[in-house]
């Protein structure tokens, strides 16, 4: 499983770097790379790699559509360690961008990273057709924005210190991490033009696995330390964010995540031994906290 990783990782990493190379020369390259790579473990590229096993399709293909992920990413861990936001200084295990850069650097290189995204999935040597790039920019503009990560990360913030129900921070967590993991899911279904019952199916499996690695970070949040993390743990607690494990407890929350473990792994069940590496990817999410 390791080994897996690491070479969608060091693929991934390759192809980000050939790709910055080409770009025209900007002061601002330097902070996106910096905020880009090595830019952990690429569990978002992983999880599309894995679908797209299951139907058969392109690895190169895929690792720039993961490139792409990896570049939204980026962008929202930029803006969300910023003062203004949640204000973390320490990002996989090294000075967050801003207090590398400054707060007005970073901000620019978070939105840098976020339209060259669009840039690599629109680019010519991608090798789809016109109508599957407009759908895979549509779908990772909505992933993205006000019904997505940044929708998200509103709720978040406005949801400190007050007490919500179950499925409101759920609705919030999918919107903040559920949708990126949901592109992942639907980007190969986009490849392959597989019908609307297969479509939603795969939609709502990339947001339970969004959520699932939301409640993973939260857990590690709550019992994690600075190195395994690679950021400052209990914060949530000390913010009063509205958590799944705030709001059920630990015990629970650990519950709540194997139920959901299941309700994905039935999902999977009709494509057998193909679905092999995908659930050993989610394995690897959960195990994170432990």
């Amino acid at each position: 499983m390791i080994k897996e990783f690491n070479k969608v990782a060091k693929d991934t990493n390759n192809f980000l770097n050939s790709y910055l190379k080409k770009q025209t020369k900007s002061e601002l390259l330097y902070p996106m790379k910096y905020s880009l790579l090595p830019g952990g473990k690429k569990i978002r590229s992983k999880i599309l790699i894995d679908v797209g096993k299951i139907f058969n399709l392109s690895y190169k293909n895929l690792i720039k559509i993961g490139a792409a992920i990896e570049c939204i990413h980026a962008y929202s861990l930029v803006h969300d360690d910023l003062p203004c936001m949640d204000n973390d200084d320490i990002r996989r295990g090294k000075l967050s961008t801003h207090k590398k850069f400054g707060e007005a650097t970073a901000v620019l290189a978070g939105n840098s990273l976020l339209t060259l995204a669009y840039e690599i999935l629109s680019d010519k040597n991608l090798s789809i057709n016109q109508e599957k790039k407009l759908k895979l920019v549509k779908l990772i503009s909505k992933s993205s924005g006000h019904t997505g990560i940044a929708g998200g990360q509103f709720l978040d913030l406005n949801y400190e210190r007050k007490k919500k129900s179950l499925n409101k921070i759920i609705d919030m967590q999918v919107k903040k991490t559920g949708k990126l993991f949901s592109f992942s899911c639907l980007a190969p279904l986009i490849l392959t033009k597989k019908n609307y019952r297969i479509y939603n199916k795969f939609e709502s499996i990339g947001n339970d696995i969004g959520l699932l690695f939301q409640i993973a970070d939260d857990l590690i949040d709550y019992k994690g330390n600075l190195k395994k993390a690679g950021k400052k743990t209990n914060k949530d607690k000390k913010k009063g964010k509205a958590t799944i494990i705030n709001l059920l407890g630990y015990k629970n929350t650990i519950k709540y995540a194997d139920r959901l473990k299941i309700k994905i792994f039935n999902k999977l069940k009709p494509y057998g031994k193909k679905s092999n590496s995908l659930k050993k990817t989610i394995l690897f999410i959960i195990n994170r906290q432990k």
